[in-house]
This record gives structure tokens, sequence and C-alpha cells, in this order.
């Protein structure tokens, strides 16, 4: 009688492990996970794989919620937080085929500016890159790209 009631038991509690992984549905971790922001160069570390590896785990904890872009080309443009995250997600497995440089022009206790070079075949683009400590996080706080 007890090997039947483990048994039950046992059986009982694969099915509810089941049923909750299944309900998560695939992919919902990494959506939902929680980046280590501590600290200015983690962040730094993290927009770089965001932008140019495709990486999608934290893209909105990353930004802060008055973040915003601006692109200066032919045509001056600038795009919100919402526009920037929505526009990263889909870019989630896409790594870009360039050269990565970074620089920290300066850094405080709570802020940094930071120069990201990405170099293509044939032409770069410079991002200058405000981060603030928010909290225990830092996020980004603006991004001015030039090409």
């Amino acid at each position: 009688m007890k090997t039947l009631v483990k048994t039950f038991a046992a059986a009982v509690l694969i099915a509810v492990s089941t049923f909750a992984m299944a309900a998560e549905g695939p992919g919902s971790k990494s959506a939902k996970a929680n980046v280590n922001l501590s600290t200015a160069d983690f962040a730094l570390e993290h927009y770089v794989a965001v932008t140019t590896e495709g990486e999608s785990a934290g893209v909105e904890q990353l930004f802060a919620e008055d973040f915003n872009q601006k692109i200066q080309a032919s045509d001056a443009q600038s795009n919100s937080r919402s526009e920037v995250v929505k526009s990263l997600k889909k870019q989630k497995g896409e790594k870009l085929n360039c050269v990565v440089s970074t620089d920290i022009i300066e850094e405080s206790a709570d802020y940094m500016v930071a120069k990201v070079t990405l170099k293509f075949e044939g032409f770069s683009k410079t991002d200058l890159v405000t981060f603030v400590h928010e909290g225990d996080h830092w996020k980004v706080s603006s991004s001015v790209n030039t090409y």
C-alpha cells in the first residue's frame, strides 16, 4: 500500500510540474530574466550584447523610463524608449557583422558616458551612450548615434 501511495504521489508531482512548465511557454524565462546591472560596466557590456549580438534578456530592464535615442544623419531622427525596445526585441538572436570597441569618456558615482563604435565593412557607427544609476541598477538614459 505504501508503494502505491508513493507511486501515485510521484505521478501527481510529475504531472503538476509538466503543466507548470507548459504554462510558462517556450522562451518565457529568457524574456523575463533579470540581468545584473549593478555596475556601470555590466550595463555597458549588456548594452553592447543587446545592440550587436541579439541578446533579448533584460532589454526592458536596461533602458530608463525617459530614455531617448537620437540619430544624427542627413535627416535627424528621434526614437522613444518603446520604439527602441520593440526594435531590439525584433532583432533577437541576430548578430551584427562588425567590430565593436568601447571607450568610457566620463564616469562618476551616478552616471557614465561611453562611446561605442561599430565598424562595419565600408562604414562605421558611433553611439554616445549615457548611463545613470537608478536605485540598485544602472540604466541607459540616452543614446546619440552618428554614421
